[in-house]
């Protein structure tokens, strides 16, 4: 028996709600369509327009009730350097994707390039260092 299932929510981390929502709907150009809680303690749904089904929740780092301060602090220094979470996005026209992304002053990783592996992308680090690759679909 086949399953029906698609991807319908992901999950990364953000230090900054405001910072969080300026770059994933004003440079992104995501809609928000959920933003509960207050202050730090926010969790913010967004996705692309015109893909309802498609939602990424902005969450305060590490709030889950089994994680220790020790690992939660952990978590919170992988943020700062880079290394804790990442999405990959897809866009058909990569080259005007990245100037846009660019000309926010996002902090560039990798100008696009093409990949040995047949993909051509770029990357980038949202405001809580999160890691925002985004491949050119043909």
């Amino acid at each position: 028996m086949d399953l029906d299932l698609s991807i319908h929510s992901s999950f990364l981390p953000h230090d900054d709600p405001d910072a969080a929502v300026a770059f994933y709907r004003d440079v992104l150009g995501f809609e928000v369509r959920a933003d509960v809680g207050s202050g730090a303690m926010r969790w913010i749904t967004v996705g692309p327009a015109g893909q309802p089904g498609v939602n990424l929740v902005l969450e305060p780092p590490a709030m889950d009730a089994g994680v220790t301060d020790d690992e939660r602090r952990t978590v919170v220094e992988m943020m700062a350097k880079g290394s804790y979470a990442r999405v990959v996005l897809g866009t058909a026209d990569l080259a005007g994707t990245f100037d846009r992304v660019l000309a926010a002053g996002a902090e560039v990783v990798q100008e696009p390039t093409d990949q040995p592996w047949g993909v051509r992308d770029c990357a980038f680090r949202d405001p809580a260092g999160n890691m925002i690759r985004i491949n050119e679909l043909s």
